[in-house]
């Protein structure tokens, strides 16, 4: 248990350190987005809705189109960029924050928005599946689309009945509407498609999505002469910045992860549930699986190196149940306590009120989802 609180400290500054550049690199470019109008077109086209979900929000404000930013790299399962861009939407947020040091309703709503982990192209969990030689590559797609929406739906719910929220507007209900009919004809024309098309379609779509974002907000900055180089280096400083306030949250949540799982306490939990299940005299098939989806929550490489660690075993592998559910456990939520420490420390918060609580019901609700959604499809 000493030995991991000390590797995960040092685990935990690696993980800045690599962070760090790409923090510099996407809020630079949200500069340059920012000062050519491009994040001030998102907010726009997403205000009506964005405006009955955060009411406190002034119309049209720049944090929209911060979080959609983030929310859409969430959807396209790119990590990297979604961090620094999401940390960007909570600065803004931030400005209109009375009590700086408690987070506000719209903070905590953006944050288990964020944490339910909508995913429509799993791009890394693709990779990693062609990467440990699967003859299903893409066989994860729709349970993983599927559990992610639960997931977000239980989070927005929730969250919705904390501030009062009414869901049933017109507004609300035409976007939600609109999304869903959007994932139901991308499900309709990926199942189409053979696996191996869908995992090019998938790497290629996403990675050309964030090239023509760049492009775009080049273009939107040259036609209204902003000086690009100037505009980036002032956003790209505040990516260092940031970088540094976050450590201090990240070592104390990584080493107390780090001592969880080295404490056997984990162990102890998966038998627990095992043992559960075997007495009532249901299938455990889903418990090998069980590892990624309690590690999800605090640790996204965590739950990749438990993910991992199925995909090489020789008795499960990448196309065993417990190679398939693990993969829709890693695409189904995100790492609720590793982006609670890392938004909310990045701008000084330290009363989180019920985030965790509905963070923690996304969470649920997706793993639940993906085990019933791994049994209907791979049992």
């Amino acid at each position: 248990m000493v030995d991991a609180s000390f590797s995960m400290a040092t685990a935990s500054v690696d993980l800045i350190i690599a962070l760090i550049g790409v923090m510099v690199l996407w809020l630079g470019i949200m500069k340059v987005g920012e000062d050519g109008g491009a994040v001030n077109i998102i907010a726009r086209i997403f205000g009506p809705f964005f405006n009955k979900l955060f009411p406190e929000l002034p119309k049209n404000h720049q944090s929209i189109g911060s979080m959609m930013m983030n929310l859409s790299a969430n959807m396209l399962g790119l990590d990297n960029a979604a961090t620094p861009l999401g940390l960007k939407a909570m600065e803004d947020l931030q400005e209109l924050n009375v009590e700086k040091d408690k987070a506000s309703n719209a903070q905590i709503m953006f944050l288990v928005l964020n944490t339910s982990g909508l995913t429509v192209i799993p791009v890394s969990i693709l990779a990693y599946r062609v990467a440990a030689e699967s003859q299903m590559v893409s066989v994860i797609f729709l349970p993983i689309l599927l559990a992610t929406y639960f997931s977000t739906l239980a989070g927005l719910i929730s969250v919705s009945i904390y501030q009062r929220i009414n869901l049933f507007n017109k507004t609300v209900i035409a976007y939600i509407g609109t999304a869903t009919a959007g994932i139901a004809g991308l499900l309709w024309w990926f199942s189409s498609l053979t696996q191996d098309q869908i995992t090019e379609v998938s790497s290629f779509g996403g990675n050309l999505i964030i090239f023509l974002i760049i492009i775009s907000f080049l273009f939107l900055a040259f036609r209204k002469k902003i000086d690009v180089y100037n505009s980036f280096i002032e956003g790209a400083k505040d990516g260092f910045n940031v970088a540094i306030k976050i450590i201090p949250y990240l070592v104390a949540m990584l080493v107390a992860i780090g001592v969880f799982r080295a404490s056997g306490a984990m162990d102890m939990v998966i038998d627990g549930i095992k043992g559960l299940f075997s007495l009532v005299g249901l299938n455990t098939d889903f418990v090998d699986a069980l590892p990624v989806a309690l590690m999800k929550p605090l640790s996204g490489s965590g739950a990749r190196g438990a993910m991992l660690e199925i995909y090489n075993n020789p008795n499960f592998g990448p196309d065993s149940f417990a190679g398939l559910l693990s993969s829709v456990f890693q695409g189904s939520t995100e790492t609720t306590f590793y982006t609670l420490a890392v938004y909310f420390g990045a701008v000084g918060i330290t009363r989180t009120r019920y985030a965790v609580v509905c963070g923690l019901i996304a969470d649920l609700t997706g793993i639940i989802a993906a085990i019933l959604i791994a049994y209907l499809f791979f049992h």
